[in-house]
């Protein structure tokens, strides 16, 4: 079952999204025991997501080798499982979360990758930050030397409305390019989940998490 589904989202990611740009494909793990994380690597997949700082940290030397992303809420406390172990940060949320990554980075005397991560919808129940404050976000981590960043990560609102869920992805992708343009390092536009990365890639997302589509239902 996990070859056939990780074939039909490669195979459906193959044309790019709608500008031409290739899409990375992020398996998101949280939940998924290791083994079967492993037997998705073998089949090609090159990115991994979890969402819990603990769970990264039981299962991070296990991994099979692979790109390792944290894309979950990561509190204060949690910083010393994932910073140096993560290949790259998708959520940092705040100034104050930024500031504490590269602190730690610092001590550690290594660079992290980030992301920037926006709350597409405005919504109370979801982290990122606001479009108003994105940009002062995005300057308080480019300001801080030992944090690069790679990328922008956002959630979509939950709507059934695809006028509503494309518009939003449009707005986070005018703020991705404005980034890029000043920023050469970032790459990574991560929009889009199992039930509306079809909307994304049509909407200039270069970037899916993608975990019941790919892994089957969690336990």
């Amino acid at each position: 079952m996990l070859k056939e589904n990780y074939q039909n989202i490669i195979d459906e990611l193959a044309l790019g999204n709608n500008l031409g740009e290739k899409i990375t494909l992020l398996g998101a793990t949280k939940f998924v025991d290791v083994e079967k994380i492993n037997e998705a690597i073998g089949l090609g997949l090159l990115h991994i997501g979890e969402n819990k700082a603990q769970e990264f940290r039981d299962k991070f030397e296990k991994y099979s080798p692979c790109v390792k992303h944290f894309i979950g809420t990561l509190q204060s406390n949690k910083l010393k499982y994932v910073v140096g172990k993560a290949d790259i940060i998708d959520s940092v949320s705040s100034a104050s979360l930024a500031s504490q990554i590269n602190d730690k980075a610092k001590s550690l005397g290594i660079t992290q990758k980030v992301m920037l991560e926006i709350n597409a919808g405005d919504e109370i129940s979801k982290t990122g930050a606001s479009f108003l404050d994105a940009k002062t976000l995005y300057k308080s981590i480019i300001e801080l030397n030992s944090l690069e960043l790679v990328g922008i990560m956002a959630m979509l609102p939950i709507s059934d409305n695809e006028e509503v869920l494309a518009s939003a992805c449009q707005k986070v992708r005018a703020f991705y390019d404005e980034v890029k343009s000043q920023t050469e390092t970032v790459e990574y536009l991560s929009v889009g989940m199992s039930n509306d990365y079809k909307i994304a890639i049509k909407n200039g997302s270069n970037m899916i998490r993608i975990g019941s589509a790919l892994f089957g239902a969690r336990s």
